[in-house]
């Protein structure tokens, strides 16, 4: 098992830059797949970005590709993204996760079995 928690996260405005941090503890070696989700007010949780714990394969949707970053520090067993020119559509509570299942990089959060607890993401006019 493994143990996510989240940092980072606030109220920027649009065009501004936050990078969320995702720090895992437990069974950290048996990590395979990370990823960010988000879910906003009323809608589905969806996914933003997913990365292999190993490897350079990088997974992004389609609404956050070009501006945001997902990257790891495997020593450290931490997860980022690195979010730039916010849009106000991002707002959301975006959520990390984790995989220790050997499959193929999921983008549905059913692929995922370990969540962090939430951060909260507000970008205003």
């Amino acid at each position: 098992q493994v143990q996510l928690v989240q940092s980072g996260g606030g109220l920027v405005q649009a065009g501004d830059s936050l990078r969320l941090s995702c720090t895992a503890t437990g069974d950290t070696h048996k990590l395979y797949n990370m990823a960010w989700f988000r879910q906003a007010p009323g809608q589905e949780r969806e996914f933003v970005a997913a990365l292999p714990w190993s490897g350079s394969l990088r997974k992004y949707a389609g609404t956050v590709k070009g501006r945001f970053t997902i990257s790891r520090d495997n020593p450290k067993a931490t997860l980022y993204l690195q979010m730039n020119d916010l849009k106000l559509e991002d707002t959301a509570v975006y959520y990390c996760a984790a995989d220790l299942e050997i499959r193929i990089l999921g983008e549905a959060a059913s692929d995922y079995d370990y969540w962090g607890q939430g951060t909260q993401v507000t970008v205003s006019s």
